[in-house]
């Protein structure tokens, strides 16, 4: 099936964190605080997709105060961090919003991602993802991990169901 046709019934998209919304690399303080980058272009690629009416959710692996803050900065409500299975975790997570795995998108890229990514009715990764869960995904962003490849998502989500140019417009009136 062709991916525009996939991310059109998109309605809950999944994001992981680190090698998605970062460049997957763990930086650490002297005093042992964890730090992270995040690109401000994919934060307003989530944003358009929360504007347009699409649910937003992080499922990651890792446990982090550095994500509840970016999720909070976003309006993300939908975080679920220290998650073992990112599949039945996004299950229950659609259940509670009456969605299917059919509505849902994720974007991940690790073999840990593959279970949630097959499940769902739209998948994608990064150019660097790992080989599996590239040949799986519905889509490879050109862009890379922390450096826009969710912002490229988000427009080709919002390309798909016809909402690309109202969004944009709507920024530049």
């Amino acid at each position: 099936m062709d991916v525009l046709i996939k991310a059109n019934y998109v309605r809950l998209m999944g994001f992981d964190i680190d090698g998605v919304m970062t460049d997957g690399r763990l930086y650490f303080s002297p005093r042992g605080d964890e730090l992270k980058a995040f690109f401000t272009r994919d934060g307003l690629g989530l944003k358009m997709l929360a504007k347009s009416g699409i649910k937003l959710a992080i499922i990651t692996g890792r446990s982090s105060e550095i994500v509840a803050q970016r999720a909070a900065n976003l309006g993300i409500a939908l975080v679920l961090q220290g998650v073992e299975n990112k599949k039945a975790a996004m299950a229950e997570l659609l259940e509670r919003q009456g969605l299917s795995f059919a509505d849902a998108g994720y974007m991940g890229d690790d073999v840990v991602d593959l279970g949630v990514m097959r499940a769902c009715g739209f998948s994608a990764t990064v150019p660097d993802g790992h080989a599996l869960v590239r040949r799986q995904a519905d889509y490879v962003a050109a862009a890379p991990a922390g450096g826009g490849a969710v912002r490229e998502v988000c427009e080709l989500i919002l390309r798909a169901q016809g909402r690309l140019d109202g969004i944009l417009e709507s920024y530049a009136a």
